[in-house]
């Protein structure tokens, strides 16, 4: 069993407060930037309390009691952060659902969660069938004016005449002595989120007020290079614990001030944004990463002079420095670390990295534990690891050899969740014993220093013929590195390893290449890949997909969709 590198030496219960934690950073940052949508509305973190007072008064006329539900669905934004806050600091339970959701997912959602009010935007109220939301009692828009739904007046009435009424509860001018939140215990319920559903139905976590606290303790202690007016792009998904507790959550306690990106993440559009805003700390999933090394960066190696060049010790030092730099520059300039997070870089773009001494690392986390698991920073890790175990958290391996035998991740500590609402039998099944370690689902080894490997999911793994274990990821991993393969996805097809292969339709259209062609050059990637696979674990096929996999909103494919 590992615990954490520094000594868990527990908190006192009164130090131990999220909401504390909120009202401080409020307070001590009064006049600085909170919240911006890129080119659009911004908060300032007095502007921020001033919301979260309107939203409580709007709380209390809808007779919203701490422990009630609040759902928020919408696409990121400055005032989903200030909503969801709102909610924290009420005592009420956020409830976040990814606006990716079908409709009638959402609507199923909503009311499996006991939702007394929800905030969404427009275009997602357009499309629910509020008749079937039988327990909240009015809808409201996330960023436009209005009403989507309601059945109270008080409500109505509340929400038309809120200035004055915030204005009668201040009299006097509203200052940082009126910031005072509800008093959270450690067990109390925060928020309820909903996993994305990458191997099956979504699954409501419940996680108390000590997990989210635990995580943002942790990145206080360990990421203590930001500062108050530091800026962050913010373009992981907000109903997402990544993005909710690391990429917002976290810089807010700290007087930073969030980015929202308003535009699909592609790489011109996060270039400009690193470019305005110049982050210290960027956190993102590895396709963000990947794209812009392949782009910005691979072409210019790979003429016949640079890997001449690059073959000269010295020389190559140089350049290895200049790349360096240059890619700093790329991203704003001012970064001091990279966290990626969500799945596994690239071998080739991890090695590279390495290589020119990038400040990057990979780290582990999983929705039920509010997200943080494994972290090491970029001076301390090892390629193919995702760090040690966080701060109050423990971790072991079911395994004869953890070291170099692969088995189930077992967890237990201050950042696990409580459990799936409404669900004993998920409960169980992954608190097997019911003495708090939770079985992670996932694969590992942990070496001697207490850095981890991932292997894959259990979920996911693979009988061989004679019982060997298989892990579909580590093939695709090597399957993924070859030519014009875009992604690929392992399935046991009645006893036979079947690669589903996604070409790199923009390489084989500008090399011309027909579709006979793609499928030879698909041959000899399996052949190429079967030479680094043991006898048991080798590809017997391949079939190529006319698209992309279904993925989801924190880009993970589908897996359960595709198996046969």
């Amino acid at each position: 069993m590992f615990l954490s590198k520094k000594k868990n030496t527990p908190t006192p219960y009164g130090e131990r407060s999220l909401n504390s934690l909120i009202e401080k950073s409020i307070r001590n940052n009064w006049q600085l930037m909170a919240f911006s949508d890129l080119g659009g509305v911004s908060f300032k973190f007095s502007e921020v309390a001033e919301q979260i007072g309107k939203l409580h008064i709007i709380y209390r006329a809808a007779g919203i009691k701490p422990g009630d539900k609040i759902a928020i669905c919408g696409k990121n934004s400055a005032s989903w952060a200030v909503i969801f806050i709102s909610c924290l600091t009420y005592g009420a339970v956020a409830v976040p659902i990814l606006h990716e959701f079908k409709p009638e997912n959402i609507q199923s959602l909503v009311n499996h969660s006991e939702a007394r009010l929800l905030f969404t935007d427009k275009q997602i109220a357009d499309r629910l069938d509020f008749n079937v939301l039988k327990g909240i009692s009015a809808a409201f828009y996330i960023s436009e004016e209005g009403l989507a739904f309601s059945n109270s007046k008080k409500i109505e009435e509340t929400r038309k005449e809120i200035n004055a009424l915030f204005g009668e509860e201040y009299p006097e001018d509203f200052s940082p002595a009126d910031v005072n939140y509800y008093r959270d215990s450690p067990e109390d319920l925060a928020v309820i989120n909903y996993t994305s559903g990458s191997t099956g139905t979504p699954k409501g976590v419940m996680l108390p007020f000590l997990s989210i606290w635990s995580n943002i303790r942790y990145s206080i202690d360990d990421l203590n290079f930001l500062k108050p007016g530091d800026g962050m792009v913010n373009m992981l998904p907000l109903g997402h614990l990544y993005g909710m507790v690391i990429e917002m959550l976290h810089p807010f306690v700290k007087g930073c001030h969030c980015n929202f990106l308003t535009k699909v993440p592609s790489p011109k559009v996060l270039l400009s944004a690193f470019s305005q805003v110049r982050p210290k700390l960027i956190i993102t999933v590895p396709l963000v990463l990947e794209k812009i090394i392949k782009t910005k960066v691979f072409p210019k190696i790979q003429t016949p002079t640079m890997k001449f060049l690059l073959k000269l010790p010295i020389i190559n030092t140089r350049i290895y420095s200049k790349i360096r730099a240059t890619l700093i520059n790329v991203f704003g300039g001012q970064v001091i670390e990279i966290i990626i997070g969500g799945a596994p870089l690239n071998p080739d773009v991890e090695k590279f990295l390495n290589k020119i001494k990038f400040p990057v690392t990979v780290g582990y986390g999983m929705t039920e534990c509010g997200p943080l698991l494994t972290y090491a920073p970029p001076t301390e890790t090892r390629p193919h690891t995702v760090g040690r175990i966080v701060d109050r958290m423990q971790i072991k391996i079911d395994s004869p050899d953890p070291a170099n035998i692969p088995g189930n991740i077992l967890v237990k500590g201050d950042n696990v969740m409580k459990g799936y609402y409404k669900n004993e039998d998920a409960t169980k099944e992954v608190f097997p014993n019911g003495d708090g370690w939770m079985n992670t689902g996932d694969m590992g080894t942990i070496a001697p220093d207490g850095l981890i490997s991932i292997s894959g999911r259990s979920k996911t793994m693979i009988l061989g013929p004679s019982g060997q274990n298989i892990y579909p990821e580590e093939i695709e991993q090597k399957l993924n590195n070859m030519p014009l393969v875009a992604e690929s996805l392992v399935i046991d097809d009645h006893g036979k390893l079947v690669a589903l292969i996604v070409p790199d339709m923009d390489a084989a259209e500008a090399k011309k290449l027909t579709k006979a062609d793609i499928d030879k050059v698909m041959e000899d990637n399996i052949r190429e890949v079967n030479k680094q696979l043991e006898s048991y674990s080798k590809l017997s096929a391949h079939r190529l997909m006319d698209k992309e996999f279904e993925k989801t909103p924190k880009r993970s494919i589908k897996r359960f969709l595709y198996q046969v």
